[in-house]
């Protein structure tokens, strides 16, 4: 990769001092590690701009315009999504370790699936209101997660008390090598999430005898913002 010619990162803005925090964001700054910091509101109007096409979609199948995008000025190519930017990196750079192992894509697929159902499924709930927004941006943000959560107000996205106790025991129980793989990445894409937003981040950090904080600290050279 020409150090002249660097990649271009695009990644949500949060709050000052600006920082990394969306889970599918992390994962492909992991796996990267040059950014563009885009408003949380702008990201529809960039992805657009920049001809990159949707690659989620919502229930009633109109696109869904989510980052991460790259784009690599010496190929022109745009990949606008977190795994097949790891796929993109391994086969387009490959000196260095492999993000992806041979013979691993089918697997490392399923696996990102299956963490990224395990993470959304009810952990919106008890990290939204911990979500670092840019304050200048902050109520155009709330405005949309509540659009598409189908509430009625930002207060309804979030839980107290026993339902919150609950939540958090049953997201424990979903969760139940030595070399760095897009696996672990796919975890620390999350973990950075839970950590820059869920009051419980310092329990949930020892979890399963502290595993889930090794995972992070293992990654934590790699999450650097420069």
């Amino acid at each position: 990769m020409d150090p002249s010619t660097p990649i271009l990162f695009y990644d949500i803005a949060s709050g000052p001092p600006v920082t990394t925090y969306a889970p599918n964001l992390c994962k492909a700054r992991y796996a990267l590690n040059f950014k563009e910091w885009v408003e949380h509101p702008e990201i529809t109007s960039t992805r657009k701009r920049l001809g990159c096409p949707p690659v989620r979609w919502h229930r009633d199948r109109t696109p869904f315009y989510t980052l991460p995008i790259i784009h690599d000025p010496l190929t022109g190519k745009l990949v606008g999504d977190s795994f097949e930017i790891a796929r993109y990196l391994d086969a387009v750079y490959p000196s260095g370790p492999r993000r992806i192992l041979p013979f691993t894509t089918a697997l490392h697929r399923a696996l990102n699936i299956h963490v990224d159902k395990i993470f959304t499924h009810g952990i919106f709930i008890l990290c939204g209101h911990g979500l670092p927004f840019n304050p200048e941006t902050a109520e155009q943000s709330k405005a949309e997660f509540v659009r598409l959560a189908g509430v009625s107000s930002w207060d309804d996205i979030t839980l107290h008390g026993a339902a919150r106790t609950k939540q958090l025991a049953e997201f424990k129980e979903a969760l139940g090598g030595t070399s760095i793989s897009y696996a672990d990445m796919i975890i620390g894409g999350w973990l950075q999430l839970l950590k820059a937003s869920l009051a419980e981040w310092d329990e949930v950090r020892t979890w399963q005898n502290s595993q889930w904080e090794r995972v992070f600290q293992v990654l934590d050279k790699y999450a650097e913002v420069k």
